[in-house]
């Protein structure tokens, strides 16, 4: 089963770190993706930048809605993601409990699937 590792971390977080700090959490977070696609679960992996510039687009009633970011009204942004296989939500609990984001951010593990259910 593939489960999605979404890190959502504090708006604004990024922007107390140095320079140097930022670059050292990011190495850890790249020696995990390493890590899990040595074990072969890791299917796919993207940081993403700031929300700063970011967009969502609605389309209502056949009129579209694009709202630019920031968005005030969230207290979080999305920071990236890990995608994997595994057997278990257990294993996927396991493996978000290991992930180095957890120690600043929230890692939402979610499976994936038809989104009827």
């Amino acid at each position: 089963m593939a489960y999605l590792l979404l890190i959502s971390e504090p708006r604004g977080q990024r922007e107390t770190r140095t320079q140097s700090e930022g670059e050292a959490l990011y190495a850890r977070m790249v020696s995990y993706a390493e890590d899990l696609a040595k074990q072969g679960v890791l299917l796919d992996v993207q940081s993403l930048v700031s929300d700063a510039d970011a967009a969502r687009v609605e389309v209502r009633e056949g009129r579209t809605n694009v709202t630019d970011g920031p968005f005030s009204e969230a207290k979080e942004m999305i920071g990236g993601f890990f995608l994997i296989d595994c057997a278990t939500r257990d294993e996927a609990l396991a493996f978000a409990r290991a992930c180095p984001a957890a120690q600043w951010a929230s890692v939402e593990v979610r499976e994936t699937g038809p989104c009827f259910r």
